[in-house]
């Protein structure tokens, strides 16, 4: 499989295997990724996930221009839009994903970014949604959520020239969260999740859920979520463990029910 998966520790390492083309995704790997979320999702052994490229060059070139771009699918696919659903394309995946992005990070790399909550970035990192310089614009989300990931005008200028962000203006607009040397990321990374997986996980698949909801929601409907959510986690065995650990001042050992 060129989408190679790992599980350690509660966290699913995912790593986009196609180094010779610049990790860039056709449809086979689009499916293939898609399934990849899926067991993520799914999977109650898994509470956190990172999400990286094969080789030191790049994270994710986007969509390959060879064979995927130039063929457009027949018209009646526009209407299964539950098929192969992506993280960044209406996949819900309230579990928490890093990406550990180590070089080019470009076109439908760049709208993957988007949809994870944790960025760690080599100190080659590059990120361009450069759709426009190819008659498309930026699919899957790309145009949706650039005014929410970046200032207005820094995002704007950024999707419509197509130009390219080095990893420490990423970083000073807030896209990434650190820079470290290439050798690092991954284990960076993975020290995230590993550190996110060791908390409760029903609360922290709800704290996400809430987070991202909030945007669609009224102040007060988002309070009101959040007291009905803690009121619904006080029933599981996840909050008894957490108080006995806190008590015993022993590190706790949650069990997500």
């Amino acid at each position: 499989m060129a989408i190679d998966m790992t599980i350690d520790g509660g966290v699913a390492l995912i790593t986009i295997n196609r180094p010779e083309v610049h990790n860039a995704m056709d449809a086979e790997h689009y499916d293939l990724l898609s399934r990849a979320w899926m067991r993520v999702r799914d999977e109650p052994e898994i509470r956190a996930a990172v999400i990286t490229g094969a080789g030191d060059k790049s994270f994710c070139a986007g969509a390959d221009l060879r064979t995927y771009t130039t063929q457009p699918q027949p018209l009646d696919q526009m209407w299964l839009t539950q098929r192969e659903l992506l993280l960044n394309r209406g996949l819900e995946v309230w579990k928490p994903i890093i990406a550990a992005v180590n070089g080019y990070c470009l076109g439908g790399g760049s709208t993957l970014l988007f949809a994870t909550d944790v960025r760690i970035a080599s100190e080659n990192a590059t990120f361009a949604i450069t759709e426009v310089k190819r008659g498309l614009v930026p699919g899957n989300g790309g145009t949706q959520r650039v005014l929410s990931q970046l200032p207005y005008p820094i995002a704007m200028e950024w999707l419509l020239t197509g130009d390219q962000m080095d990893a420490q203006t990423a970083l000073s607009w807030g896209l990434i969260n650190r820079v470290v040397p290439l050798a690092e990321v991954v284990p960076a990374a993975m020290a995230v999740a590993r550190k996110i997986a060791a908390n409760a996980p029903l609360a922290v698949q709800a704290a996400k859920e809430l987070a991202i909801r909030a945007s669609d929601m009224d102040l007060h409907t988002g309070l009101r979520w959040e007291q009905m959510t803690n009121r619904l986690l006080q029933t599981s065995s996840d909050v008894h463990e957490g108080a006995a650990a806190f008590k015993a001042k022993r590190s706790p050992n949650f069990k997500g029910n």
